[in-house]
């Protein structure tokens, strides 16, 4: 097996982390992984070099884009929630979490996670978002500042939008 090869199959258990704390799904995360290391390995030829990590990433986060716009045109399914009063503090607080992650927006949620969860610089972020650091840093700030608003139990405020 090649270095190519070495180096994206030691990233399946990242792409696998990332994907599903994106898709919060485990099915639709395993599909995002495996067309991610279906297009990597298809196009390794266009790999010019440089981080195969970022290079994955970016892929995984553009095929999520395409994912989420897929799933708008359909319909809206709400799984039932398991509200279990007798959880203990750590399932309680797992569940909090979670609560306020799935009410982040979609680019803030993914610059928390690949920064937060992966341990990416935000200059990595940036380049598997396209778009500048500041933008990363923005939406990082507001990603902490509304977790922290909602695990306080505060009502998040509402932008103006002009």
């Amino acid at each position: 097996m090649n270095a190519f090869r070495q180096s994206v199959e030691a990233m399946i258990p990242a792409l696998r982390r990332y994907a599903r704390a994106l898709a919060r799904d485990v099915d639709a995360a395993d599909d995002l992984v495996q067309d991610t290391l279906v297009r990597a390995l298809r196009s390794e030829r266009l790999f010019l070099g440089g981080d195969v990590r970022s290079w994955l990433y970016t892929i995984l986060t553009n095929l999520n884009k395409n994912r989420r716009r897929s799933l708008a045109r359909r319909p809206l399914f709400m799984p039932l929630q398991d509200d279990n009063p007798d959880a203990s503090g750590t399932e309680a607080e797992g569940r909090d979490i979670e609560r306020a992650l799935a009410t982040l927006v979609e680019e803030q949620r993914a610059a928390l996670l690949l920064i937060v969860l992966e341990g990416m610089s935000y200059r990595e972020v940036a380049d598997i978002q396209g778009v500048p650091i500041g933008t990363v840093m923005s939406r990082l700030a507001r990603a902490r500042a509304h977790v922290r608003a909602v695990l306080e139990g505060e009502r998040p405020a509402l932008r103006r939008v002009k």
